[in-house]
């Protein structure tokens, strides 16, 4: 009989491996599971020899989550990765935080892009399958002390977002009675424009009774200000005015007494009972006191929990010093540099390379809290005559305005970075030290690349006169 020929596929090639190449993951988590997180249902894995029934689901009641956290513990685990999935997961973290375990925050864009991993149960096994090989990364968050003081901070800027709807209310309804109260006043929630409203809501139209709420420091004078008070009254912008003050007189006693918690807090983080009164800024420069500031000495706070004065950088003022504690905590050890710090924050460029070429140099999109408050630092240094504000000039004149914001956040990022972590002091060169510096590199650039074609640079002045 003829022999007959079997084609060897490509799928039957068996290849073999690498000297000194491990065949399989080396398991680092022995002790680990996973969990997806829900808003009416949990569901969790643990190894498949901790329990005869090692997926189970759980709701999300208080002793729903009590019992999660029992059966973990019977079943030996150490360690949890979940996904943050809304503010669902948040209540489950700190139970589980409290009883012990060491609990990984993962997020779910790193999960999403993986097949075949559709339904709840195969994501809780796909998360605990992961953890124990170690290929999770858990997302940052703070002490819980500082989650407590962003708690606060978050809900006060929630409150000043009500307020500024409640004076958009307000201009609305004196527009409509033709009242241009906003024309002769800088700010209608100052002493000279909360009196002049109140006094019309009490029933008084009179322009020149009005106008003798006018304060002194006012820049109109009383003539010009009873002229603009003259209105068409209607009673139902009236009560529209009515409740728009109201409402924005609640919204301060609410943030008085957000303030209140927030000096409890920061008082409960300190190291000792008294507090440091920050060094005076040099030159005699006065401190940038907000509108929006809280009622108590939030420098005093500031340099006491940290040692160092971050309003002595430009741009940054106590609301925003403040901002970036409650959001990345006095511990800068978690991130290994400033450039990793920076990264975090998503303010680096773009390393976006395919085929050797460099096809997008944008930063990441992100929605960090800290990015945004450095950021509004960066775009209040138009017109600073600091280095910074120098910086932020140069960089706008090159890549424009968008791309200079976050040249100079970045910079500002990596300030904090360096004062946060080794406690060094920032001092000003001021702008005509910064482009002095600049000129300086540019000149020895030219006169480098003039060396290499075979050239020399000579100044004006310098140069032989010609014939």
């Amino acid at each position: 009989m003829p022999k007959t020929l079997r084609r060897r596929t490509p799928n039957t090639r068996r290849t073999k491996l690498p000297k000194g190449r491990v065949p399989q993951l080396e398991q680092m988590h022995f002790h680990a599971a996973g969990i997806d997180v829900g808003a009416t249902e949990h569901w969790v894995a643990v190894p498949a020899d901790r329990d005869a029934q090692p997926v189970r689901r759980f709701g999300t009641f208080t002793a729903d989550l009590y019992a999660l956290a029992a059966w973990l513990t019977q079943c030996g685990i150490e360690t949890v990765a979940m996904e943050s999935t809304g503010v669902y997961w948040i209540t489950l973290f700190e139970v589980l935080e409290e009883r012990g375990f060491d609990v990984q925050l993962v997020n779910p864009q790193h999960l999403k892009q993986v097949p075949g991993r559709k339904t709840d149960v195969s994501d809780c096994q796909w998360l605990q399958e992961l953890h124990t090989y170690g290929l999770l990364r858990g997302c940052f968050r703070p002490t819980d002390e500082v989650c407590i003081l962003r708690s606060y901070l978050r809900q006060r800027e929630s409150l000043i977002a009500t307020a500024a709807q409640a004076v958009q209310h307000m201009q609305k309804a004196l527009e409509q009675m033709n009242v241009k109260l906003t024309e002769v006043v800088s700010d209608i929630t100052g002493e000279t424009g909360m009196r002049i409203m109140r006094s019309i809501i009490a029933g008084e139209h009179d322009p020149q009774v009005l106008a003798r709420h006018r304060d002194r420091r006012c820049k109109h004078d009383a003539e010009t200000i009873a002229k603009a008070l003259k209105g068409h009254w209607r009673q139902e912008h009236l009560f529209a005015l009515t409740q728009a003050v109201a409402h924005y007189d609640f919204v301060q006693q609410q943030l008085g007494a957000c303030d209140a918690q927030i000096a409890a807090c920061l008082h409960a983080m300190l190291p000792s009972e008294e507090l440091e009164e920050p060094p005076a800024p040099p030159g005699g420069r006065p401190r940038r006191h907000s509108k929006n500031a809280p009622a108590f000495n939030v420098w005093a706070y500031l340099y006491t929990l940290t040692g160092v004065d971050l309003t002595r950088i430009d741009g940054i003022d106590a609301v925003t010093a403040l901002k970036v504690i409650s959001e990345i905590g006095l511990d800068m050890t978690r991130w290994p540099s400033a450039k990793h710090f920076a990264s975090w924050l998503g303010l680096c460029p773009g390393n976006k390379i395919s085929g050797g070429k460099r096809l997008s140099s944008r930063s990441k999109p992100t929605a960090n809290r800290v990015a945004m408050a450095l950021r509004l630092a960066a775009q209040s240094l138009a017109r600073s005559h600091s280095a910074l504000g120098a910086y932020y000039r140069r960089m706008r004149g090159r890549l424009g305005g968008p791309q200079a914001i976050t040249a100079t956040a970045h910079k500002l990022a990596r300030l904090i970075y360096s004062l946060l972590r080794y406690g060094t002091e920032y001092v000003d060169a001021g702008q005509h030290a910064y482009e002095q510096q600049y000129r300086d590199r540019v000149l020895s650039n030219l006169q480098r690349k003039a060396h290499v074609f075979g050239y020399k640079l000579i100044r004006v002045e310098e140069a032989p006169a010609m014939p």
